[in-house]
């Protein structure tokens, strides 16, 4: 990778540019969670998750409030990957202590159902939240839009919510091909229209979550990570080259490689799976990675979290890197540990 000439002035962008940096930037996946209690009590005036996530103020607040304890230099748009099938129209619930629950979609009679025309208007609380984190933020500090990829949103349409083994999505795969790439092809669209739209409405940086990239054999990961990922990335860039693009196919392993090589995505994340030294080696030279402390060990605290923290710097700290958890803070996590992390990696 090469550095930009003119280098940018947030070094969240400088970073994705290619640039080696004193101090890497960072931010942190769930950065704004059930962790600080100036969320939970914001959490308590919206009612329901959703109703928090459609709340164009109330969200707006509550991506804030860790930038203000913190310090990040990203601020991250606080809303769900489930959205788009949300916004799609398909039923979404969040059950409390059991996560989301989505009307399943197994067959294209259920495809049918759904309204991609539909899926800006219902939206629209997200681009407004959008618009209002930008307004707000220091100069220095850049805005993330996030969506799910659609290898992990079709696990949630099809499964009904989380899963252990896949099998429904991996029947409706398997069982009924065209169907199941009339789904990916939708949320290949969508996605597409719904990252487009945060743009507009003042994102920077965006950071397409493949959470369940890892249940896919290397042939699958071909055909429904990389592939639909490459498709989101081109389309994009054709739109807005100028923004870059962050992958996240977690707990993908060896096929990182493969990822980074034909998706076209500026930077890739890396779960805590990832052996650093092998990042450097065989990612590093050709994309920024982000990355990827457990966060366990932020939860633990200690001399367990400064050893791992300071072995990151040092190894990854020697080309473009942003600091990052390997996955979301634990709700449990003290925040006390996030203001420790967050000075080991200021020095």
């Amino acid at each position: 990778m090469t550095a930009s000439i003119n280098a940018p002035t947030k070094p969240m962008l400088a970073a994705l540019a290619g640039q080696k940096l004193e101090r890497p930037p960072f931010w942190l996946m769930r950065q704004a969670g059930r962790y600080l209690p100036e969320y939970r009590q914001v959490r308590a005036q919206a009612g329901g998750f959703l109703d928090l996530c459609l709340n164009p103020e109330l969200a707006c607040e509550v991506t804030l409030q860790p930038l203000r304890r913190y310090g990040m230099d990203a601020a991250i748009l606080f809303s769900d990957i489930l959205i788009v099938p949300w916004a799609l129209g398909q039923g979404l619930r969040f059950a409390e202590g059991e996560g989301p629950v989505l009307d399943a979609i197994r067959d294209q009679a259920g495809l049918s159902r759904l309204d991609p025309a539909g899926l800006q208007r219902r939206a629209a609380p997200i681009y407004e939240t959008v618009s209002r984190i930008r307004a707000a933020l220091d100069p220095r500090t850049a805005l993330i839009g996030f969506a799910g990829s659609p290898w992990t949103v079709a696990c949630y349409m099809v499964e009904g919510g989380g899963s252990k083994e896949y099998a429904q999505v991996k029947r409706f795969a398997y069982g009924d091909p065209v169907g199941f790439a009339r789904l990916i092809d939708l949320l290949v669209d969508a996605t597409t229209d719904y990252l487009a739209a945060q743009v507009e409405a003042g994102a920077e940086i965006l950071q397409l979550f493949d959470s369940w990239a890892g249940v896919l054999s290397a042939a699958d990961f071909r055909r429904f990570s990389i592939e639909p990922t490459r498709r989101i990335v081109a389309a994009l860039k054709q739109r807005y080259p100028h923004v870059p693009i962050i992958g996240f196919p977690r707990m993908a392993g060896l096929n990182l490689e493969a990822y980074v090589a034909a998706t076209g995505v500026d930077a890739v994340s890396l779960d805590p799976g990832v052996p650093p030294e092998w990042a450097a080696k065989h990612l590093q030279p050709k994309v920024t990675v982000q990355g990827n402390l457990d966060p366990v060990l932020l939860l633990t605290g200690g001399q367990g979290l400064d050893d791992a923290t300071n072995h990151l710097l040092q190894t990854l700290g020697q080309g473009p890197f942003i600091f990052n958890l390997g996955h979301g803070i634990i709700k449990e996590t003290p925040p006390d540990h996030v203001d420790r992390l967050a000075k080991l990696i200021r020095g």
